[in-house]
This record gives structure tokens, C-alpha cells and sequence, in this order.
């Protein structure tokens, strides 16, 4: 069977991710030239052990085309980005949005609304565990973004990554902070080594897999985006920690894009496509390991980084033009209307007492500013607690929660 059957024979059938990842990774043993080699390991298993970066990469007119595209729409969001009035206040919302639908990815369940609403301090029905693996990952990233203005994207910074993504969490086991020094895999709940659908490299070869990864890292040879798309497929497929790799290797993504100046600040969040797309992502994942598919995964990256951009910068921009004709309505003899609007350009939820704290006024004067809110429908309010009534600007929130369109 060629391996153009195998994908139609799973793509008709429907089969789940991991049997068809185990069925590519098992075929290539038979194959004399891949992304990476198999390696026997005391325990009767084989594990993969990819090969330095950057592989051979012919560029075709289509990947040339998809190069285009990103390098064109992301150079739009950056610097249309930086027109946007207050960027990085209004970058925060997308930051938890990021959060949410990376951790989704590994599955926590915590909503963007839930996440937002537990920030402005309401009572959310949600596992304490999901809230914090999300918040953990805002931490994360605002340390990254932080940390690079005194260190470059290395080893170093990505194990200090892990320790804030992975501490008090699920997975805290996972010794955070610290390259793992056992075996791990990928596979289906409860399956173990045998019938794992990928094993990474075996611990005696994590070290040089991640030293010359980190070599990589400083590569100026290619396009910024094509390395980034490559970076992130190897660190997935080195698996060097025994739980947060995915959401690490999402984190560098973001990293390296500020650190390159391609971004100013933290535009452009991926997690969103591969979370509407993810059997796509994983697929493309498996297809470079299991067949060196460096081209289809590269595209499809790009295809992400286009997407992404055109959606952030539409969202961004609704947002912005909504606060500034709500700016408009509110004036009023005291600025306190119109500070809340800038505390909702963070967060479109508020209390009066969370205002009153932030605003460094009396809860009074809090009281009235929301109220005048409440007067112009700005502000809704989500619940009927006589005390520490939570409001909600829903037409952010709408923005914001909008199904990706593509």
C-alpha cells in the first residue's frame, strides 16, 4: 500500500489521529531517508531521533507563494498594529485567548469568558486546576516577552518557561523547569510504550537534539518565518519535558517572532488555527517525522501565520473603533466613565470594586461611572448578586469569542 493510499484509507474511514500517526511512524522503519532516524532502546522499543536542522528544502512555487502571503499580512498587522491607540492594553484580551485555546489543545476546558470573568473576580464554575493551567500560560509568555530584553531565546529560557507554565498545575509531577531525564510518548489515554503512536528521542539523546536545536535558534540563513514553522516541528518532535510541550513550543512561537522584530508586541497567536484546524496540525506534525514532509508542513504554518494575522488585525481593529464611538457617548462631567472604558479595553469585565481599586477612587464614584455605562448599554450586567455584581462589555465580548471564519 503507498503511503498516498494510507492517507485516503484513513481520511475515508475517519480514523482518530493516533492510529493513523502509529501506522506512518511504523513505516518508517522501512524507509531509508527521513527527517530523522529509529533508534533500539533497552525495553524492545524503537525511538525517533530527529535529524539537525535546517533539512533540504526545495522551494516550490506554491511554498514560495504561502511565504509571500505570511511575510506580506504579518508585516500589515505589525505595523497597522502599531497604529492601533493603546496596542498593548488591547493585546491582553488576545493574550488570554491565546492561553485558552492553547491549553484547549491539551485539554483543558476553561472558556476565554470564564477565564476573563475569574480576572474581574466572579465566581466561575470551572475546575481551579484549568484556570490556573491557562493563567499559568499568560504568566508565561508576559515573563518570556519580559526575559528576552535580557536574554536571547535559548535553553535556558525555555526551561524557565516550563517552570512558570507548570507550577502548582496538573502535571506539576512533571518536574518543572527541568529536562525530563525518563522516557515519554504520545498516544491514546492508558496505552503504553508498545503501542504508543510516537516514541522522542530517548533521554542519552535529548541533550544534543536540543544542543543543536539551540544552534538553529541563531541561524540567519533563511526566512524568519520558515525557520520558526521548522523550530517549532522539532522541539515537538524532540518532546523534551514529560508534560507542557506543546503549550512551550506554542509559547516560542510568539517569542521568537518579537525577538526577530517581526512583531512589536505580541500580535499574532497561532494557537486559535491549530486548535480550528487540529487534526491538521497534528497530521502535519506526524507527516515531518514520519515521512519528512518539511514542504506540506511549512505551508501549512505559513497558511496559519497568514490567517492569523488577517483575524487578529479585523478583531483588534472592531475592537478599537467600538471603544473609541463608546469613548464618544460617555462623556460626562467626571472622567470616570471613560476610565472604566480603558480598564475594559484589558478586560470586558468589571466590578465596581475591582474599578474603585484600580482607578485609585471611592467605590462610590466607581458605582456612578458604571452606572453611566449601564445607562448607554456598554455594560451588562452577567449575574443578580446584590453584592460584587459583575458587569460584562458583551459586544467585546462577542468580538472576541467569534468563530474563526476561514
Amino acid at each position: 500500500m503507498s503511503l498516498l493510499s494510507i492517507e485516503r484509507y484513513f481520511d475515508n474511514n475517519e480514523l482518530d489521529y493516533y492510529r493513523k500517526e502509529r501506522y506512518l511512524f511504523l513505516i518508517m522503519r522501512r524507509k531509508k531517508h527521513g527527517s530523522g532516524r529509529l533508534v533500539q532502546c533497552t525495553g524492545g522499543f524503537e525511538a525517533y531521533v530527529p535529524n539537525p536542522l535546517p533539512p533540504k528544502l526545495e522551494f516550490a512555487p506554491s511554498l514560495l507563494r504561502s511565504l509571500s502571503d505570511a511575510d506580506r499580512l504579518i508585516g500589515k498587522l505589525a505595523g497597522e498594529g502599531r497604529s492601533l491607540q493603546n496596542p498593548h492594553l488591547l493585546m491582553r484580551p488576545f493574550m488570554k485567548r491565546e492561553a485558552v485555546l492553547s491549553s484547549r489543545i491539551e485539554g483543558t476546558q476553561a472558556t476565554l469568558g470564564e477565564i476573563l470573568a475569574a480576572d474581574a473576580g466572579a465566581a466561575v464554575n470551572r475546575s481551579p486546576d484549568d484556570l490556573k493551567e491557562v493563567a499559568n500560560y499568560v504568566t508565561a509568555l508576559e515573563y518570556g516577552i519580559q526575559r528576552l530584553s535580557e536574554l536571547p531565546l535559548s535553553l535556558r529560557l525555555v526551561t524557565e518557561l516550563h517552570e512558570k507554565l507548570m507550577q502548582g498545575v496538573r502535571g506539576e509531577h512533571a518536574t518543572p523547569g527541568e529536562f525530563r531525564r525518563s522516557q515519554n510518548w504520545i498516544g491514546p489515554a492508558g496505552c503504553s510504550l508498545q503501542n504508543a503512536s510516537y516514541i522522542p528521542p530517548p533521554v542519552e539523546e535529548i541533550m544534543p537534539c536540543l544542543a543543536e536545536w539551540e544552534l538553529f535558534l541563531h541561524d540567519r540563513s533563511l526566512p524568519p518565518l520558515i525557520q520558526v514553522a521548522m523550530m517549532h516541528s522539532q522541539f515537538e518532535a524532540i518532546h523534551p519535558f514529560l508534560d507542557g510541550n506543546g503549550r512551550v513550543g506554542r509559547l516560542l512561537i510568539t517569542l521568537f517572532l518579537i525577538e526577530r522584530d517581526i512583531l512589536p508586541t505580541p500580535l499574532l497567536y497561532l494557537s486559535a488555527f491549530f486548535e480550528a484546524t487540529r487534526s491538521d496540525y497534528y497530521d502535519r506534525l506526524a507527516s515531518v517525522t514520519g515521512q519528512a514532509a518539511w514542504a506540506e508542513w511549512i505551508e501549512y504554518f505559513l497558511n496559519g501565520v497568514a490567517r492569523m494575522s488577517e483575524d487578529s488585525l479585523n478583531r483588534a481593529e472592531r475592537i478599537n473603533s467600538l471603544l473609541n464611538n463608546w469613548r464618544q457617548m460617555a462623556v460626562d462631567r467626571s472622567s470616570t466613565p471613560l476610565d472604566i472604558l480603558n480598564l475594559l479595553e484589558e478586560n470586558p469585565y468589571c466590578t465596581v470594586k475591582q474599578a474603585s481599586g484600580k482607578m485609585g477612587v471611592a467605590f462610590s464614584t466607581a458605582q456612578r461611572g458604571i452606572d453611566k455605562l449601564l445607562s448607554l448599554d456598554i455594560l451588562k450586567p452577567i449575574d443578580t448578586a446584590k453584592r460584587n455584581r459583575v458587569y460584562c462589555a458583551q459586544e467585546i465580548m462577542d468580538i472576541l469569542d467569534e468563530p474563526l471564519s476561514f
